[in-house]
């Protein structure tokens, strides 16, 4: 009878501590670490994110590590595109707004987002625009709003007050001053169209609004009561026609690099900028000169200005995520004031978009963002609705610019062409 027992207490421990086995495999499994990974044109945050950004969060969430896959901003669209088919995208998809990426969701490509706390006008989080501007016509929302940026100008303020130059208000002043600069060892503008974007984002985007009156200017366009033929539109690609001779020489091969090392290394002045900038610049300076920045010239005393303030980055959900949860519990914590106060912080330049209270450190960023309360704001013109036909409004636009740099196209004649192919693709809107 006792050898029954043993035996009997010896099967018990057996399946006891295989048990226990399988209840450690199975908390080792539930505890292993997540991986996330955040797929981003922004390369040269690369370091922010890793040191700054994400070990907060990290801390907080330790079951979670997470990623940041920053890649040249020129190949981007082409790489993110070729991972989504592919099925080897990252789980969190950095994404640009309104139309350039909206046909990744309605390709099945990123999940709706529209039960994330906060992403409702009516809860007060965000301002419509902001929302609007990663939603679909239908109202589904595929973004979670991060950043915005401004345009204008910086300059080397040490050199501005060494020869006596003074920041324009009006386009006219703008050009004589770049006369003054150019009487100068100085380059006036920092700029060159080697990288085909920058005719568009620093350059038609920049100096338009003010021209064009900011939205009056894009929602005529939209809705078909205004066209690039208009005065106003001409007016603007002739203030960039006439910046040509004051570019550095052979600015048909200069890069957005080139750019900013001829505006770093203090060859050129003046520095055609998105608040992006700021932080790229911080990052080169070695503190021999100080930086300014000033609005984009009016075309004539007084008149009202306008700023191209442009809702940049969002993020998204990439729905083949194994880690959906995860991946929305981030997401969340990045419509919080914790992380508002860490990103103005530590990306000076980008303005997150929530309406969380924070404090901007950075002179130069703050000087920038107050841009934004003294002007009219308006997002960069072809980007909701104008590039959705067979005619891209937005590449054109990037492309006609670049051949009227390089004389192979007068403003007139841009403006027609901008207006006929808009015509032959796209129907407008009614109000």
């Amino acid at each position: 009878m006792k050898k029954v027992i043993s035996v009997c207490l010896i099967g018990i421990m057996v399946l006891s501590m295989l048990a226990g086995c399988g209840q450690d495999t199975e908390e080792g499994q539930s505890g292993e670490k997540v991986e996330l990974i955040i797929e981003s044109w922004r390369a040269d945050d690369l370091t922010v994110w890793e040191d700054k950004i994400l070990p907060v969060y990290e801390e907080e969430h330790p079951n979670v590590d997470i990623t940041f896959n920053g890649v040249v901003n020129t190949e981007y669209g082409t790489t993110l595109t070729t991972k989504l088919k592919a099925g080897t995208a990252g789980d969190i998809i950095m994404v640009e707004p309104y139309d350039y990426r909206t046909s990744l969701y309605q390709e099945g490509y990123l999940a709706k987002l529209n039960d994330i706390e906060g992403l409702n006008i009516n809860e007060d989080l965000y301002e419509e625009f902001a929302i609007s501007a990663w939603s679909t016509d239908e109202g589904d929302i595929f973004g979670v709003p991060l950043a915005a940026c401004t345009h204008g100008f910086i300059y080397n303020k040490t050199a501005f007050e060494e020869l006596g130059l003074e920041v324009p208000e009006t386009t006219d002043e703008f050009l004589k001053l770049c006369e003054e600069i150019k009487g100068t060892d100085y380059i006036p503008i920092a700029f060159g169209t080697g990288d085909d974007y920058v005719n568009s984002v620093y350059g038609f985007s920049l100096v338009a609004p003010n021209f064009v009156k900011g939205e009056e200017g894009r929602q005529g366009l939209i809705h078909g009561t205004k066209k690039f033929t208009d005065p106003e539109f001409i007016e603007a690609w002739e203030f960039l026609d006439a910046w040509k001779p004051y570019l550095p020489d052979g600015y048909e091969g200069i890069s957005y690099a080139d750019m900013q090392n001829l505006f770093i290394s203090q060859q050129a002045l003046i520095f055609p900028a998105g608040s992006w900038d700021v932080s790229v610049f911080n990052n080169m300076s070695d503190g021999s000169f100080e930086m300014g920045a000033f609005q984009v010239p009016v075309p004539e005393e007084g008149a009202s200005r306008y700023v191209c303030n442009h809702p940049d980055m969002g993020l998204a959900l990439n729905d083949a995520s194994e880690h959906r949860d995860e991946a929305i519990e981030f997401l969340k914590w990045t419509t919080t004031e914790e992380f508002a106060k860490l990103w103005n912080q530590e990306i000076p330049g980008f303005f997150t978009l929530s309406k969380h209270e924070v404090e901007l450190e950075d002179p130069l960023a703050l000087e920038m963002f107050s841009w934004t309360e003294e002007a009219e704001s308006t997002p960069r013109i072809a980007y909701q609705y104008l590039s959705r036909g067979e005619f891209n409004t937005d590449a054109e636009i990037i492309r006609m610019t670049g051949l009227m740099f390089a004389g192979e196209m007068t403003p007139q004649e841009v403006a027609e062409e901008m207006q006929k192919g808009l015509e032959s693709s796209y129907t407008p809107i009614e109000e």
